[in-house]
């Protein structure tokens, strides 16, 4: 039974398939097998051994016990026979090669806040691949938290509300409270650009320029992804909940965030790599940054911190450029 006191329909015979075995993907696994069975799969054989036979993710998610109800393989077929829909869990430029690899009869909840190889959706990836169901998980969640049952609540979106409904059954736990939404298209882009302003946010710390400059960097980010979602087709509402202004807020403001921490450590200097774990908004940048110049939208915040990932500009311009901008009134378009 679940968190709602409803049946997860996702379960197969091992249950509710979780595709990636990295911090997110091990969280969302933990929180859902205390609904019942999960099957984490891990594409290194080694890796899933190591991780069924320990019962812990020291690489990615350390301090976090895999309960009994969850299973470790690196069987991908095995894991998601029998199962309704899986949980795909691998960075945006893995996503690609992981759906080339599922059956299209199976409904697939993509996890990752990025874009596709050309910037395009991955939700629009999935379907031109043949995924009849789809939907898109996001909102403020970061893994150290959710593994360890801090309470926290996330957005599942879909054009398919029953699809929605029933992955929000899966997923729902006293410890993690689900939300539906139509808007398939806000929510998954509002945790890609939240992403970009994360990365500007860690700048900010990094020259340790103040809280009264996070605080404007966030709300004129919060602007940028409204005339973002918009352009897109995007709803308003989405802009202002969980997977909009929720993860905004949290990527840049925590000491879990990957994309702050690199933003940080790009200011002072450093290598932005974690360990070599992804670090999706650098990525992002450029990609938003190309959509923006070719649209005509402006999104100057994402236009500076492409600049800088790609060498072009260091942050100190950066934040020059964008506090010498020709003055204008405070409007919301």
């Amino acid at each position: 039974m679940t968190g709602q006191g409803l049946p997860v329909q996702g379960l197969s015979v091992s249950g509710l398939p979780v595709l990636g075995a990295g911090g997110w993907g091990t969280a969302l696994a933990v929180n859902a097998a205390r609904n019942g069975p999960v099957t984490l799969w891990a594409r290194r054989e080694a890796f899933a051994a190591q991780l069924d036979r320990e019962r812990v993710n020291a690489e990615y998610l350390p301090g976090v016990a895999l309960p009994a109800p969850l299973r470790v393989t690196p069987d991908l077929a095995g894991a998601v026979e029998g199962a309704a829909f899986a949980l795909v869990v691998v960075p945006s430029v893995g996503v690609p090669d992981l759906l080339a690899e599922l059956p299209r009869g199976l409904g697939v909840v993509l996890c990752a806040k990025g874009l596709g190889p050309n910037g395009g959706q991955l939700t629009v990836l999935a379907r031109g691949l043949g995924f009849g169901r789809v939907a898109v998980l996001s909102g403020p969640n970061h893994a150290e938290e959710i593994g360890r049952g801090l309470p926290a609540a996330t957005v599942v979106a879909s054009r398919d509300v029953a699809f929605a409904q029933e992955v929000q059954a899966a997923l729902m736990t006293p410890a993690l409270r689900v939300y539906t939404s139509s808007d398939e298209t806000g929510v998954e882009l509002g945790g890609v650009l939240k992403n970009v302003v994360a990365l500007a946010a860690g700048m900010v710390d990094g020259l340790r320029l103040g809280d009264n400059a996070k605080a404007a960097l966030i709300t004129r980010g919060l602007r940028e992804m409204d005339r973002y979602l918009r352009a897109v087709g995007g709803q308003e509402d989405t802009v202002y909940g969980l997977s909009g202004l929720g993860d905004l807020v949290t990527t840049a403001t925590s000491r879990h965030s990957r994309n702050r921490a690199a933003g940080e450590a790009i200011a002072l200097g450093e290598h932005p790599g974690q360990g070599g774990k992804v670090v999706e908004g650098l990525r992002t940048a450029g990609l938003l940054d190309a959509w923006a110049q070719a649209q005509g939208v402006d999104l100057p915040i994402v236009r500076a911190v492409a600049q800088v990932a790609a060498g072009a500009w260091t942050p100190q311009a950066a934040l020059a450029e964008l506090m010498t901008r020709d003055a204008k009134p405070e409007r919301l378009d």
